[in-house]
């Protein structure tokens, strides 16, 4: 999200005080009678800094985009991230100070005009004393706008028109890795246990329709409002933007958790959401084949499924299912293909909108 620079109060006044006494220097340089030079400066000092401080403001307010107009994915990230009622009460409180500083500008203009001489200094620093206040009225939200722009920088970008997958399951199951193996996306990968720590996007094209494909933050096996920030981010991808949810099943448990934990969770998953579900049974170089035999070629063969009885109770409730080594490869073609057959689910016109 393109969020300007956020000046602080004192830099706001600074170049607001700065530019009106360049333009009273020019005022004095002009040629009108005496009596009225000494109105004119004045007035030009206070109608300059209000204008400079005021257009400071709407630059802000203009390039800040409305959040209930952005689409629904958007505003939940904004709102994970930030609070999108903070956001909105920060770009009120500007809104409410450009409002007043161009109140402020056409009253001590008018006083100004219809002073004395003597009086119209008087006027001009009580003018600028009335705006420093209004100004430092909004650091706070000045402060919060410059943190929102700090953490919503690295904010996604989504191509709605593209048909999009989301890649979910537990932490280090292999889904960097994978997002890896079949886009042009490079996500920071780790053969350690890792958390990504946040949505990678990868795109491909087959036969000419655009796919992209989401890697989530590692979900974890709790309840929603348990959940923290990175995790309610993936939870707004599955929800916003899935056309079909590819749930990675670690079938070695090398991640930690055991297939039953992994199973649970892509339960709660499709109960929350109704989108197509493929499970990709991963890591099938390090699995344990035959618990008897240890016989790991038998995942090339076409009996694979009869070998590895373990898994034969969760494989009888998956109607759509892989197996496949991420890491070495294998079965990448099958997804690729299993890629293409998806088709993208119509949502309402908002979200079908493009964001820059």
């Amino acid at each position: 999200m393109m969020i300007p620079t956020i000046p602080t109060p004192d830099e706001l006044l600074d170049k607001g005080f700065r530019r009106g006494k360049k333009a009273a220097d020019l005022a004095r340089t002009s040629k009108i009678p005496r009596h009225l030079k000494s109105k004119r400066i004045e007035e030009t000092r206070v109608i300059t800094a209000c204008q400079v401080i005021k257009d400071r403001i709407k630059m802000i307010l203009d390039r800040v985009p409305n959040i209930e107009t952005l689409p629904e994915f958007y505003q939940d990230y904004i709102d994970i991230t930030v609070g999108v009622d903070d956001m909105k009460k920060a770009l009120g409180a500007l809104n409410w100070s450009y409002g007043i500083i161009t109140q402020l500008e056409k009253d001590y203009s008018s006083r100004i005009r219809r002073s004395s001489p003597e009086k119209a200094s008087t006027l001009q620093k009580q003018a600028y004393g009335r705006i420093a206040s209004v100004v430092n009225k909004i650091k706070k939200d000045l402060d919060f706008l410059d943190f929102a722009k700090a953490n919503l920088r690295n904010m996604p970008t989504i191509d709605f028109e593209a048909t999009t997958i989301v890649i979910a399951g537990f932490p280090n199951v292999g889904k960097s890795t994978l997002l890896r193996q079949i886009t042009d996306a490079t996500p920071e990968v780790a053969n350690y246990p890792f958390t990504t720590k946040g949505i990678q996007i990868g795109h491909l094209e087959r036969n000419w329709k655009k796919i992209q494909i989401i890697d989530t933050p590692g979900l974890l096996d709790r309840p929603i409002l348990d959940m923290n920030e990175i995790e309610l981010n993936a939870m707004v991808a599955l929800e916003h933007l899935a056309d079909a949810i590819f749930f990675i099943i670690d079938v070695s448990e090398t991640c930690g958790f055991s297939i039953e934990s992994q199973f649970n969770l892509s339960y709660e998953i499709k109960r929350i959401f109704d989108v197509p579900m493929v499970y990709l049974f991963n890591k099938i170089d390090i699995a344990d084949v035959n618990k008897d035999t240890n016989d790991k070629s038998k995942f090339e063969s076409d009996e694979s499924e009869s070998d590895i009885s373990y898994l034969s109770s969760y494989l009888e409730e998956t109607d759509d299912y892989l197996f496949i080594s991420a890491y070495e490869g294998k079965g990448i073609e099958d997804i690729i293909s299993k890629l293409s057959s998806v088709r993208k689910i119509e949502r309402n016109k908002n979200e079908d909108m493009e964001f820059y």
